[in-house]
């Protein structure tokens, strides 16, 4: 049963067709994706994030125990800093991608409801000696994000804060007509967003806030069709759809931008370093460009060239996640997997809609969604 965004009926007001994404309900469109879209690369985006996890974690042992737990270096953030990190089991397979943010008192894991559950048991399961109170908070909090290149613009009108001079995942506490939230710097591409965690009660109150300054600067709300586009062109991987249960972070192409090579140890870090150390992975995540105007559906198989024709399918090597046309490539891209043997920039491959290559975003790119 998927559950349902608590702006809803917000959503309904501006028409909204709304599907099932990281199995939560949530907006598809307001009537015109490609709209959206350019509302996102023009203007200004407002997105409803609510589909994700909070906890909350106490206790003078906080930092030591999610360091033993996460594959981020938790231990060395101070207040108003946070990262994004893996929750791996001693297998090294992904758990779960989290976003630590440290406050003075706490320390807030934000992940996704749909693993609301599992999370919650899997750290509790390991709290036995230490001096750590974790509180499920996610009933409490709701979030919002602008992204955009008027986002800046917004949140220094609003609040005064100067997202250009943060790094990424920097919070803290503001005010914004008598809201209080935590607002946190992210940036999935080159330009930076923000992104509003605020108490439940006041949620609607905040989005029609939001909403009222983007529409006035030509932006407004944006659904996950056109999302879906966005993270795509800017390599953002998605949990759930590009990498879970069965992926360790090498797999996933996640090892550059989820895990601290120096923190020391934490679970699953032997299968990680092996990995690392031997430099051999047999399939990875990359991105594909595909020829024409058919759109691959997610699991689709991808084969490499014949042998004896390139211009017939070979063997099986891989399949898509996940793909969509993209207007700033003008062709359809996707993300999917395949062996060692194809991981290279240009490698081509098949799938049953014609040819595919794998291809290469600028270094800029591939950051995370961090669970936002």
């Amino acid at each position: 049963m998927s559950i349902k965004t608590p702006l809803k009926t917000e959503h309904e007001k501006l028409g909204a067709t709304f599907s099932e994404y990281f199995q939560c309900e949530l907006p598809a469109h307001y009537g015109d994706a490609q709209r959206e879209y350019k509302f996102a690369r023009e203007s200004v985006a407002l997105i409803d994030k609510n589909y994700r996890a909070v906890l909350s974690f106490t206790g003078n042992d906080r930092a030591r125990y999610l360091n033993a737990m996460l594959t981020g270096s938790i231990r060395d953030l101070a207040p108003g800093q946070g990262n994004i990190s893996l929750l791996l089991n001693p297998q090294g397979r992904i758990l779960a991608e989290v976003e630590t943010l440290a406050l003075e008192d706490r320390l807030l894991v934000i992940s996704y409801a749909m693993i609301r559950a599992k999370l919650v048991e899997t750290f509790d399961r390991f709290i036995i000696m230490d001096d750590v109170a974790m509180e499920d908070v996610t009933d409490k909090f709701g979030t919002l994000t602008l992204e955009g290149p008027k986002a800046a613009e917004i949140v220094r009108e609003l609040c005064g804060m100067d997202l250009n001079a943060l790094e990424d995942f920097a919070h803290a506490e503001k005010t914004i007509d008598g809201i209080s939230c935590r607002l946190i710097r992210t940036s999935t591409g080159e330009i930076p967003g923000a992104e509003f965690l605020v108490a439940r009660e006041n949620l609607a109150t905040l989005w029609n806030l939001l909403l009222e300054a983007a529409q006035k600067r030509g932006g407004g709300p944006v659904g996950y069709e056109a999302l879906n586009i966005l993270r795509l062109e800017e390599g953002v991987a998605w949990y759930g759809v590009d990498f879970d249960e069965n992926q360790i972070p090498h797999q996933a192409a996640l090892e550059a931008t989820h895990i601290s090579y120096t923190k020391g140890c934490y679970t699953g870090q032997e299968i990680v370093e092996r990995v690392r150390s031997r430099g051999q992975i047999q399939r990875r995540r990359v991105m594909l460009r595909f020829a024409g105007d058919a759109i691959p559906r997610a699991g689709e198989p991808l084969f490499a060239p014949s042998a004896e024709n390139s211009a017939e399918r070979g063997a099986e090597i891989g399949f898509v996640t996940r793909a969509a046309r993209s207007p700033k490539f003008g062709a359809v891209i996707g993300m999917g997997y395949v062996r060692r043997e194809q991981m290279d920039a240009e490698s081509k491959v098949k799938w049953s809609g014609g040819d595919a290559e794998v291809f290469e975003l600028p270094k800029t790119h591939a950051k995370s969604e961090s669970c936002s």
